[in-house]
Parts: structure tokens; C-alpha cells; sequence
């Protein structure tokens, strides 16, 4: 796989980026409605005549409640695509959909696998081991040794 390949598995398209801020956009605006019945009841608590006026307040907090549903729902499919959302049942296009995420989720697995290594093997270092060659036999002998251990002569 050349790199312009890797470039288009691993970005997301401009529709489905818009999709998503579409879709976050009408969850805000149903927040923001259905928020708005709890200012609006609270406000009237304080009058002496508590009661509704014509339009009721919960009209808009169950208008803002659908507004969330739909909005959530066209941004999850839109972040990870109709197949991968499992909105249309083909597992070729799903990988494809969910290709930016698996990259990016790969890419964390393998970060930490490299610092598990690094980590691991600092602590397995042994220490440097130095050794001292008889003058007369050749032979490597530990550094603490007075005595060369194969002709036993003074080191």
C-alpha cells in the first residue's frame, strides 16, 4: 500500500465531518431547549402567579429531547460511517469506515508496546562486565581474581 492509500484509509471525508458537526449542532440546540424549561419554570416560581401561559414549556423540553436523539444519532453515524455504525450490513466498507480509528487505536497499542520494551529493558541491563587477560596464557580471568585461573600465575 503506497502512502496516498494510507492517507485515504487513515482521514475521515469531508461529508462525514460535516455530518458529525450537523449532527452535534442539533444536540446543542435540543440542549438548550430542553434547558430552557427548567429557566423558564423557575422563573415563574418566584411570580405569585405560578402557572403555565399558552405555549407550554414542556412542548419545547420534548422538542429538545428528539432534537438530542436525532442529533446524536446522525453524529455517531457519521463518525464511524453506515457501515461501520451498522446501518448498512457490509463488512469490506465497515473496515474502510472504521480504518481511521483501528490506525489510530493501533498506533497507541504499538506506542506502549514500545515503551513496555524500553522500560523492560533498561531494568534487564546487566552491568558492564569487565574482564582481565593473563599476560602469559591469554586466558579471561574475572577483575577480582589475583591469579590467573588456568596457569595460576599473578595477574
Amino acid at each position: 500500500m503506497n502512502q496516498d492509500e494510507q492517507q485515504k484509509r487513515t482521514t475521515i471525508s469531508k461529508n462525514r465531518k460535516l455530518a458529525y458537526y450537523l449532527g452535534m449542532g442539533l444536540s446543542g440546540i435540543g440542549l438548550v431547549l430542553f434547558l430552557s424549561v427548567f429557566v423558564s419554570i423557575a422563573s415563574r416560581i418566584s411570580s405569585p402567579t405560578f402557572g403555565m401561559p399558552d405555549g407550554s414549556p414542556m412542548l419545547r423540553g420534548i422538542i429538545g429531547f428528539i432534537l438530542i436523539f436525532i442529533g446524536q444519532a446522525i453524529a455517531n453515524i457519521a463518525k464511524r460511517g453506515l457501515a461501520g455504525s451498522g446501518v448498512v450490513l457490509d463488512p469490506e466498507k465497515a473496515r474502510e469506515d472504521l480504518a481511521p480509528y483501528t490506525h489510530m487505536a493501533g498506533g497507541m497499542v504499538k506506542d506502549v508496546a514500545e515503551g513496555f520494551r524500553e522500560g523492560a529493558g533498561d531494568e534487564k541491563k546487566a552491568p558492564p562486565h569487565v574482564m582481565l587477560r593473563c599476560r602469559s596464557c591469554e586466558t579471561l580471568n574475572p577483575e577480582d581474581a589475583k591469579y590467573c585461573k588456568q596457569c595460576g600465575k599473578l595477574l
